[in-house]
């Protein structure tokens, strides 16, 4: 990865005009709305009314939402979570996304005479996953146990919240923090270096992202508007890009949550929308994520050499998957899916 480059490459321009296409099967064409209907990829004319476009976009958006990160289901009685045979939903997802702790000793095995670099999620991993997305507070113990992995490992936080507001939960300068999804990135000889310029703009190490900021403030706003009247959803802000939280929200809701927020990026065509857990985060088109992050870390720590580094990455969502792909590169290296 080429450091020196600070702005990533925009994706095939195509998704540039479709912020929703990613979470609609792959099968389908890619189009661009006409006020007769749209030009397939194959140059037949089809009439499909925008209306009609416009449905399916919500639609493939809902049915995200819904079998994105199923949660265990709970012993109404005892207050008991039940086995994960007992939860189809939740064992589909596990056989999906088995956790690197079953492998436990075979991965400290591996782990002998090589350098090891961590890299923490933070909701649902540090900390537990709360109805109220401001008090998602990391408890002492663990951020005691997170500051002994930073004495003997180089360790990063890499999360989807704001740079600012994850370093304000952690409250540990021993660490590497990637913010907004990665597109927010200070290492940990940075995290106590940072000032305002004088136009007042934080100087950090590396947002590729940067040029984005006014539209993801206005998007923000908006979406804030839209959602005003919706009972339980919240929007956040994130810098670098925005949360639309459903978790609160009545399920009977979340076609109208989904509805609005397509309704708002229609007039942003460079951002896009991903499903997280009981999430929709809205991010600029470009070719940066979590994994790239990951790997901007590990070279910028020094430890890109794939044959003498194990990086260990830890997370419970969907938007760790793109992390999740990284260590697969690396001899012996290891993705751990946290459930919480």
């Amino acid at each position: 990865m080429d450091l020196s480059n600070g702005s990533p490459v925009i994706s095939d321009p195509m998704a540039m005009s479709q912020s929703l296409m990613g979470v609609l099967p792959s099968n389908m064409m890619p189009f661009s709305v006409r006020p007769g209907g749209y030009s397939g990829a194959g140059g037949a004319g089809v009439n499909v009314s925008r209306r009609k476009i416009e449905e399916v976009l919500v639609s493939g958006l809902l049915d995200a939402m819904k079998s994105s990160s199923p949660r265990k289901k709970h012993n109404v009685v005892f207050g008991q979570e039940n086995l994960p045979e007992e939860d189809p939903a939740y064992s589909a997802w596990m056989a999906k996304c088995p956790s690197a702790l079953a492998s436990f000793k075979q991965i400290v095995a591996s782990a002998q005479g090589k350098k090891i670099a961590v890299f923490l999620d933070y909701d649902g991993t540090l900390s537990p996953i709360v109805d109220d997305p401001e008090k998602a507070v990391m408890s002492p113990v663990m951020r005691a146990a997170v500051r002994n992995v930073a004495k003997y490992f180089p360790a990063a936080i890499v999360s989807g919240r704001s740079r600012k507001k994850v370093l304000e939960f952690v409250k540990l300068k021993e660490l590497c923090y990637a913010g907004s999804h990665g597109m927010d990135i200070m290492t940990s000889s940075s995290a106590h270096y940072e000032h305002n310029t004088e136009k007042g703009k934080e100087a950090n190490l590396f947002q590729p992202a940067r040029d984005f900021l006014p539209m993801i403030d206005e998007v923000s706003k908006a979406l804030l508007e839209v959602t005003s009247g919706i009972e339980g959803a919240s929007v956040e802000d994130n810098k670098f890009c925005v949360s639309v939280h459903y978790r609160n929200v009545d399920e009977k809701d979340w076609e109208l949550v989904a509805r609005l927020v397509n309704e708002v990026l229609e007039d942003f065509p460079a951002l896009k929308v991903t499903n997280g857990r009981m999430v929709l985060e809205v991010r600029p088109v470009i070719d940066w994520d979590k994994g790239k992050a990951v790997e901007f870390l590990l070279q910028s720590l020094g430890l890109s050499d794939s044959e003498n580094v194990i990086p260990i990455y830890i997370g419970d969502d969907r938007t760790d998957e793109d992390a999740f792909k990284v260590p697969i590169s690396f001899s012996g290296s290891c993705a751990v899916h946290s459930d919480l």
